[in-house]
């Protein structure tokens, strides 16, 4: 059974991060709050760990969309291709913030999901515990939302009721406060244009 774990939204135990970086680095899958929804993720060098929150997600992970957690701009490069000052400034705006940036993907990316993949979507939430875990981390997680299997409430909010329903799925869960009830907004990134996949909580600013 996962472990559960509160921490506070502003202000995450130093020491709590530090032990779930530790379970990080050893494979674990957790799941964690973010200025959106409610989050499941891993370590982005664990293979093992990223096929579990692909079948969370009820796919494999060379099909799977999922997106990155990176701590700030600078832990970009490792993942995407050479952006243009144009689409530097955008994000620049726009992160920390509810946004799911889908950037041409560098070499890197098509090894972490064995396969293809020519984009990864990239996240830096606005919330302090996902920042606090990528940091001390230093690797970006692989994430993907949590989905409610209620038709009428698409994502769950309440980090107890996603404790019951995904305690036998994933290692650690953990409760910063509920969670908003909107995704993050998707943008479409090519050159130097913007196209809003999906509009969710973030209010893009070209």
């Amino acid at each position: 059974m996962a472990k559960y774990i509160r921490l506070h939204p502003d202000k995450p135990d130093p020491k709590v991060v530090g032990e779930i970086v530790k379970e990080l680095k050893n494979g674990a899958v957790i799941i964690y709050p973010t200025d959106t929804v409610y989050g499941v993720g891993c370590d982005i060098t664990q293979p093992k760990a990223i096929e579990r929150v692909a079948r969370i997600k009820g796919t494999a992970a060379k099909k799977a969309n999922l997106a990155i957690v990176c701590h700030n701009l600078s832990h970009l490069s490792s993942f995407v291709r050479p952006i243009s000052n144009t689409v530097f400034r955008v994000l620049k705006k726009s992160l920390p913030g509810a946004f799911t940036f889908i950037l041409p993907a560098n070499t890197n990316v098509p090894k972490v999901f064995n396969t293809k993949k020519k984009e990864v979507g990239i996240r830096v939430p606005d919330h302090q515990i996902p920042q606090a875990i990528v940091e001390e981390l230093g690797n970006p997680i692989v994430t993907t939302s949590v989905i409610d299997l209620d038709e009428l409430l698409e994502y769950t909010m309440d980090p107890e009721m996603i404790f019951d329903r995904f305690k036998d799925q994933v290692d650690i869960v953990i409760d910063g406060g509920y969670g908003n009830n909107i995704a993050s907004t998707v943008v479409l990134v090519e050159d130097d244009s913007f196209e809003v996949l999906r509009q969710g909580l973030g209010e893009l600013q070209v």
